[in-house]
């Protein structure tokens, strides 16, 4: 992606909502002067967004901490090899298949028997599940061994109802939750690129995200935070999902009919490529499905039963705000 330099109005950078923009590879600064305006900074992910603190006062520094990891999937795997590859921390995970850990024993973790046992032992817990069940399943077996100040950081895709129920299980035992929804699939996660969008304890988020932690600036480029009102994080991620499922649905439909009218594929893509509807996705996605057929073979980076979740998801918000989505 090209990185550009350019100014925001100071109103999206201060909404009521207290929204933070965070980048975990590129610190940046806001200028405060007589007309709050805001300095133009070039960031290799060419978003403007307030300077990481340094977490020297706080409870967590990346030679003390140990942290936990629950799940083991396409995601969470790789996630969680940048914590112990990038980081320098003690890893303890597990997962429900404690064989789909291997990769991260391997690596240097270490298998604990239960999810209790890893939130007993860690001072920060992160979890990447696949669905709200598999979330919720997961957070009332951890639950009994988080106390006081232990963080629980739940990166899945879920709904905002999910997300509170999770909120209150940890809460109530004294720890702090803080949801944190990813955009990204499986290069972006191996790559340390995802983006995180972060709600619930602040405390929680500034101790993570300060460059000394190394651990959301080892996993992702940029981390959000919306607010501590529980929820916010997931509605922001069903947003950005529902989008993407548009485009990308839209996106194959048009290569489809290309192909039925006995156009180049790849002058499609060129074509696109040079137009200002050209978004990065389709530079991603699109050399492989203009060469497959019906007999290609993916290997999933996303799986499309998660990509069908997250727009039923997106929907069902939409359906409680009173927002009519006929694409989506």
């Amino acid at each position: 992606h090209a990185a550009s330099s350019f100014s925001l109005p100071p109103n999206i950078i201060s909404s009521r909502r207290r929204r933070r923009r965070v980048n975990n590879n590129n610190s940046s600064s806001l200028s405060n002067n007589k007309n709050n305006s805001i300095e133009k900074t070039t960031l290799k992910s060419s978003i403007i967004i307030t300077p990481r603190a340094s977490s020297s006062s706080d409870k967590m520094t990346s030679k003390q901490t140990t942290i936990g990891f629950l799940g083991a999937g396409i995601m969470a795997v790789p996630m969680a090899l940048n914590l112990i590859n990038n980081g320098n921390h003690n890893l303890i995970v597990w997962n429900r298949t404690a064989s789909a850990c291997d990769p991260l024993v391997k690596a240097g973790a270490t298998l604990a028997k239960t999810a209790q046992e890893v939130c007993e032992k860690a001072d920060v817990t992160y979890v990447m599940v696949s669905t709200p069940e598999a979330t919720l399943e997961v957070a009332t077996l951890a639950k009994d061994g988080v106390s006081d100040g232990k963080g629980y950081v739940d990166c899945s895709t879920v709904d905002r109802h999910t997300a509170q129920k999770v909120s209150e299980m940890i809460t109530s035992k004294g720890g702090r939750y803080l949801e944190g929804p990813v955009s990204g699939s499986k290069a972006p996660a191996e790559n340390g690129q995802l983006i995180f969008l972060c709600a619930g304890s602040e405390s929680l988020f500034k101790e993570i995200n300060a460059d000394d932690a190394n651990q959301l600036n080892k996993m992702g480029k940029a981390s959000f935070f919306l607010g501590e009102e529980v929820g916010a994080g997931a509605n922001m991620k069903l947003i950005v999902n529902s989008c993407m499922g548009s485009i990308m649905a839209s996106f194959a439909e048009s290569i489809a009919l290309c192909e039925d009218a006995s156009l180049s594929k790849q002058d499609l893509l060129d074509v696109l490529a040079l137009g200002a509807i050209n978004v990065p996705m389709f530079g991603m996605k699109g050399p492989g499905m203009i060469a497959s057929d019906k007999n290609t073979k993916f290997a999933p980076a996303f799986p499309l039963k998660h990509q069908q979740k997250d727009m039923r998801l997106a929907v069902q918000l939409a359906d409680e705000l009173g927002r009519e989505v006929p694409v989506a």
